[in-house]
């Protein structure tokens, strides 16, 4: 590799990491120029998220070099990494969320008199003045949206005279209009001298932002140069090694009239939504689209039992559905991949095979209680085989698994029962370009085996290219409805925001 420029602010020579038998990291070099927006792309699993690891000292190398300002370094901790000015913003973020801003900004590096703290207001304001950041010092932050949490953590970086801040998967959890209020913000940061890496997989936003960019698949640097001379089609193909046609299977032509499997009237959650009804038809895919905050989630909480409606009735297959749990609503054969696989779907700790049978353990129990792990063990190969997870095996900890074998294994999970109904909250969110095209072949072929699916997507790109008809709900109201095969951008956009004619 050629030798350190006098811009380069850090660089990695050879790094190799591995997580026992997994290479995470195979020989990496990557010089990321001082003042740039370098970012990094690949599948989940390509190793981005460990390379900005390594360089804010979460992680160490098992091989090769980190180089800040042309001289060799090691970080044994994030702590000695800040001491050399580099932070990291995780995609979890790592808040307190009881606190106000101002105490989230300073905490551990508080102005002290004695055994007192002093207060930072004075500080506070003078650290918005530089940045540019706007925040209410007084704010708790657990009572904060997400978008704005996030600026709290740049401030928190900044505070700490941050000059290298690495962003992993920045507006994973953001909408569309805050994701390009981050963007303008990381651009000013680059402007006033800030080095960011920025992690992220969605590929337009790194075209808009990016100096520079890298590509890592499986492990190893694809190539680095500006982001300029990229197009959306070609960090595809450097990313998953090969064109990608098409970003969605061919949208099957449903059997019509195919009965309903299910149907929603009238039904309201207090404070959440009203009024809604539609129906579901074996074999079809229907989205329900619109803007953060609208009610699709909400309505998928209640047909999956999660939360309990407060007005109007479903039937499912043509029976009453009114579920007091999601153990009833799997029983009557309805599964669904939540928002957050985090908090609601996963058992980080428990393998793979523990995670796929949980809902379904009963069929693998023997007389006396015990688990027949032989059976389990088929039937959890054969459906995470069926929804492509690679690079991992059934007895892989869920918690070493990439994102998008995360959501896979969400997938695999309800291919063990045979449901009628299949719900899906924003499928793909923090899943790379490789891994989309995968989930969507699978609710393709879900829908072509004659299952209803139900997705709530905040993608229009996602929206237009799954769905058989689509659903746009605003402020809590059923508001249109479109055919999935004709509908534009424009016609979504405009249910969604109250701007049709």
């Amino acid at each position: 590799m050629a030798p350190a420029t006098p811009q380069t602010h850090v660089e990695l020579r050879g790094v190799t990491k591995r997580f026992g038998g997994t290479v995470a990291l195979d020989r990496v070099d990557l010089a990321v120029r001082a003042g740039t927006v370098h970012a990094l792309v690949g599948e989940n699993g390509a190793g981005k998220s460990t390379a900005g690891k390594i360089l804010a000292g979460v992680l160490t190398p098992d091989a090769g070099q980190v180089v800040l300002h042309g001289a060799e370094t090691v970080f044994r901790s994030p702590r000695a990494a800040l001491d050399r000015g580099i932070t990291m913003v995780a995609q979890e973020l790592s808040l307190v969320p009881s606190r106000s801003v101002l105490e989230n900004v300073f905490l551990g590096i508080e102005s002290r008199r004695g055994p007192f703290v002093r207060g930072g207001a004075e500080r506070f304001a003078e650290l918005v003045a530089e940045c540019g950041i706007e925040a209410d010092p007084d704010a708790t932050v657990g009572r904060m949206p997400v978008a704005e949490q996030q600026n709290v953590e740049i401030l928190r970086a900044l505070a700490r005279r941050a000059e290298l801040i690495v962003m992993d998967e920045p507006t994973a959890r953001l909408t569309s209009e805050q994701a390009v209020a981050l963007r303008r913000t990381v651009r000013s940061l680059a402007e006033r001298g800030v080095t960011v890496v920025y992690v992220s997989h969605f590929l337009d936003e790194v075209l808009a932002v990016a100096d520079d960019v890298t590509i890592l698949r499986d492990g190893r640097a694809i190539r680095s140069g500006p982001a300029a001379a990229e197009t959306r089609r070609s960090l595809i193909e450097g990313i998953v090694g090969r064109a990608i046609e098409a970003a969605f299977p061919p949208r099957r032509p449903r059997e019509l009239p195919a009965p309903v499997v299910l149907r929603v009237q009238g039904l309201s959650r207090a404070g959440s939504f009203e009024e809604v009804g539609f129906d579901v038809r074996a074999g079809e895919i229907v989205t329900l689209a619109g803007l953060v905050g609208s009610g699709r989630s909400e309505v998928l909480r209640c047909i999956f039992g999660r939360d309990r409606a407060t007005a109007g009735s479903m039937t499912l297959a043509g029976e009453p559905h009114a579920p007091r749990s999601p153990r009833r609503a799997i029983r009557d054969g309805v599964a669904m991949v939540p928002e957050s696989r985090k908090a609601d779907g996963l058992l980080p700790r428990r393998s793979v095979r523990e995670n796929v049978t949980l809902p379904h353990l009963g069929r693998f129990v023997a007389p006396g209680g015990f688990v027949r792990t032989g059976g389990e063990r088929a039937a959890a190969g054969r459906v995470t085989e069926a929804v492509g997870l690679t690079g991992a095996t059934i007895a892989s900890a869920m918690a070493e698994l990439s994102g998008g074998n995360q959501q896979k294994s969400l997938f695999a999970r309800w291919l063990v029962g045979r449901p009628r109904l299949f719900l899906a909250d924003e499928p793909t969110r923090g899943v790379d370009v490789g891994a989309k095209r995968g989930i969507y072949d699978v609710l393709a072929g879900l829908a072509g085996e004659g299952m209803a699916v139900l997705v709530v997507s905040s993608e229009l790109e996602e929206v237009l290219g799954l769905a058989h008809r689509i659903l746009v709900m605003r402020g809590g109201r059923l508001v249109g409805e479109l055919d999935g095969a004709e509908a534009t951008r424009t016609e979504v956009m405009e249910l969604a925001f109250g701007a049709a004619a």
